[in-house]
């Protein structure tokens, strides 16, 4: 049984869409061993509670970068976590952190990347006239929204959307592929080929 570590800094709608397949026997072979955020009011965290989960506030707030992700990546540890999910973590990683699990952290973000790093990418999108959006599931590196891809799902953008129609198109997608990115990767059954993550032969 994999044990998942998620950390959100808001409602968590992502974790929730994960602890939803896992009580519904849709994502198999794993569990939530704890979920942190560093905002001590993220709802979230009372969402989790809530389901009888760890549910861990570490606050960023007026600690230095290095202190803060050393004490998650203590509490991940302490609970003994196999893959980490960052889900609505609106807090860049230290190389630190990446390297404390290497090819064991995943993030999910709402364009199909490479195109649309960084904050606001549904807007980004929108902005920029794509007639095709969506939601990217990726390994975390030491870059910013760059690492190995699990998996993509294609959204259209509609004659009649705005921004935030498309953004909450989006936000449906995220919660299917999320529970699939983990799937795949708990399965055992893909590997990396350079900048490719394929099912082995």
């Amino acid at each position: 049984m994999k044990r998942l570590g998620i950390l959100f800094s808001g409602r968590g709608s992502n974790f929730l869409a994960i602890a939803d397949s896992i009580a519904a026997g849709k994502l198999l072979g794993c569990e939530i061993a704890v979920v942190i955020s560093n905002k001590a009011d993220a709802p979230g965290l009372a969402a989790a509670r809530d389901r009888g989960l760890a549910a861990v506030a570490i606050e960023a707030q007026g600690r230095k970068r290095a202190e803060h992700d050393a004490t998650i990546v203590a509490c991940l540890r302490e609970h003994h976590v196999d893959l980490i999910c960052l889900a609505g973590y609106m807090r860049l990683l230290s190389p630190e952190f990446v390297q404390a699990f290497p090819q064991r952290i995943l993030n999910i973000h709402p364009s199909l990347l490479p195109a649309f790093p960084g904050l606001d990418a549904q807007h980004q999108a929108f902005d920029y006239g794509v007639q095709v959006a969506g939601c990217t599931v990726h390994f975390v590196d030491e870059q910013l929204d760059h690492g190995v891809i699990v998996l993509q799902k294609t959204v259209p953008v509609l004659e009649d959307d705005d921004a935030q129609t498309l953004s909450a198109r989006i936000l449906e997608q995220e919660h299917l592929a999320y529970s699939e990115a983990i799937a795949r990767v708990i399965s055992g059954d893909y590997e990396f080929a350079g900048r490719r993550y394929v099912r082995k032969p």
